[in-house]
């Protein structure tokens, strides 16, 4: 028996060697490279992919990478030797901290079923465009130049995929491949994979699954033997998609110049890794431009900034530059409205929790209401839409838990618009929606909010999820369901009213579409409080009309739920404008005049 198994483990040693020396970093036919381009660089838009397998000389290979332009990220893919590379130029270049995956296509299968709610097509409209450079920054990735998708991107070697939710329309993934046979006319005969991103929005699961699967069915019916791709080695999620669907790693390595774009990955990991996403954005952004950070208690998002002869403490987007007057007055709720309304802005119909006649009255006059702590953040102790005096006492007496001063609100239907305002400048605009899950015909509703809940939780580094507590009951109740229910596949159920990222919610920006008047609102609240960083909620028929309720002021607005805006970039302007570079400076005065 042991030497059965000492064989078997002989066996397998024997088979992976083999298939390393299959793969290893020389082309799968000499003769193919030989009659192929050479010294092939091909333009993605966001950089160029440059074929090592194609340069005889290494400092061909250093002066190719040589040229990449300020703002793109190019990536010299196959390099054959990447310790004499980096010899070369070794403060200029750095190898990639990546591992490449190969799915041989030969032997892959295509899904039996397709996924439903979105649609997998190429990219056909400058919105298709615009909404993939959305997805790129949100997800740290270099944007394309929109006109790059009609004017120089050859469609028979650059294929640009988009995922588009069939009943809204948006745009919710996107995946680019590339035909090496077409690029180096035979040098290398394969395909590979780049800039696979999915919105952290999105509504159905398997979007980034159906985006790969289609490319590798393109490739597979033009005959291509495998489909690369390269993938951070801490990337737990992405890697386990892709050896889920075949993928196997192979050992080639990519080595990319050193740049402001790279700089996370060749400056070693940064020490803020305890701090929550909303802290970590404004640390990262002013260490980027070489201000001092101090972390003084990561845990609550406290840390110092220094530049110069300037210091400022901070928790999260909350600074000393906001008083404790303007904190008090975002604090309570009541004295928040009082305070708008005096200013001259439309504000819903409020009165305190106590006197149950009033209470009665005040539901027999606006039909449905909101209930809502007085103090508190993050939509704990809210509950929307309450019709009945029975639900509402119940209400009233969960957000005593939270706070005893308990507000009834007249509620007003519409979208929920967060404008970020710093330095009495509106930076970004986003539509928040309450947490919903849609039915697949097998699993109950308890078993999608679980789902959803980890996804959203995955796609915003835990900052996300959906409460399983009585609101969440009651709100599925209001649709009539119970949570064992199993609903019709396509089926959309709201499970929350609130939409507040913090119990699931989804935000979608809308900075390019927030009308004047909102826009004005919001700045006009933010200086009747005097609060240079807030994030003000308005109720809207639509960001593109005028109309407006004010619901209320955020102290300490997330800086980092507003991507692809530039929320941190302003903050940080706003706290310490001398680390501006100058032309940006110059740009800032001209506007403010």
């Amino acid at each position: 028996m042991a030497e059965q198994t000492r064989r078997r483990a002989r066996h397998a040693y024997d088979h992976r060697l083999r298939r390393m020396r299959g793969q290893a970093l020389k082309p799968e036919n000499p003769g193919a490279a030989e009659a192929g381009q050479r010294d092939v660089a091909v333009d993605c838009g966001w950089g160029r992919l440059i074929f090592g397998t194609t340069f005889d000389e290494p400092g061909a290979l250093v002066a190719a990478l040589q040229e990449e332009r300020p703002d793109r990220r190019d990536i010299a893919f196959y390099v054959r030797d990447p310790h004499v590379l980096l010899a070369a130029a070794p403060q200029e270049l750095f190898l990639d901290p990546s591992h490449t995956y190969r799915l041989d296509l030969a032997t892959y299968r295509a899904a039996r079923s397709r996924r439903k709610g979105f649609t997998i097509r190429r990219v056909s409209s400058k919105g298709d465009a615009e909404a993939v450079n959305c997805l790129y920054t949100s997800r740290g990735m270099v944007p394309v130049p929109v006109e790059f998708f009609w004017t120089r991107l050859d469609p028979r070697t650059i294929t640009v995929l988009v995922a588009e939710e069939e009943e809204s329309g948006e745009i919710v993934g996107t995946a680019m491949g590339v035909d090496h046979q077409r690029c180096t006319g035979g040098a290398d005969g394969g395909a590979s994979l780049w800039c696979l991103a999915v919105s952290p929005q999105a509504r159905f699961p398997g979007v980034g699954e159906a985006l790969v699967r289609r490319l590798a069915e393109l490739y597979k019916g033009r005959g291509r033997p495998h489909l690369d791709l390269s993938v951070m080695h801490d990337n737990a999620q992405a890697i386990a998609l892709y050896e889920k669907l075949g993928f196997a790693r192979v050992p080639f390595f990519t080595v990319k110049k050193k740049n402001t774009i790279n700089e996370a990955l060749y400056a070693g990991p940064p020490v803020e890794e305890a701090l929550n996403p909303y802290a970590a954005i404004i640390v990262n952004e002013a260490r980027r431009r070489g201000i001092q950070a101090q972390i003084i208690d990561a845990d609550g998002g406290f840390f110092r900034l220094s530049y110069g002869g300037r210091s400022v403490k901070c928790r999260e987007s909350l600074s000393e530059f906001t008083s404790g007057v303007a904190m008090s007055i975002c604090d309570d709720k009541a004295v928040t409205r009082r305070v708008v309304e005096r200013a001259g802005l439309s504000v819903p119909e409020q009165i305190a929790a106590g006197d149950e006649a009033a209470l009665a009255a005040f539901l027999d006059r606006h039909g449905s209401v909101v209930v809502k702590p007085a103090r508190g953040e993050q939509g704990r102790g809210i509950a929307v839409g309450l019709t009945g005096l029975e639900e509402t006492l119940a209400a009233i007496e969960a957000a005593r838990a939270f706070c005893n001063e308990v507000l009834v609100e007249q509620c007003v239907a519409g979208q929920d618009l967060r404008l970020v305002v710093i330095d009495y400048k509106v930076v970004a605009a986003a539509i928040r929606r309450p947490a919903q899950v849609i039915g697949d015909g097998r699993s109950s509703i308890r078993d999608l909010i679980a789902v959803q809940s980890r996804r959203r939780a995955a796609a915003t580094g835990g900052e996300s999820t959906i409460p399983l507590d009585a609101e969440t009951e009651r709100c599925v109740a209001s649709a009539g369901f119970s949570l064992d229910d199993v609903p019709q596949a396509g089926t959309a159920i709201c499970v929350r009213k609130t939409a507040n990222l913090h119990t699931g919610g989804t935000i979608h920006d809308v900075t390019g579409e927030t009308h004047g008047a909102l826009i004005e609102a919001a700045v006009s609240a933010a200086r009747a409080i005097e609060i240079p960083v807030t994030g003000i909620d308005l109720m809207v028929r639509s960001p593109r009309e005028p109309g407006y309720w004010f619901i209320e002021a955020n102290e300490r607005p997330g800086l980092a739920n507003h991507e692809p805006q530039p929320t941190a970039e302003r903050f940080v302007d706003f706290l310490f404008p001398l680390s501006m570079p100058q032309p940006v400076r110059s740009a800032w005065r001209r506007e403010a005049e």
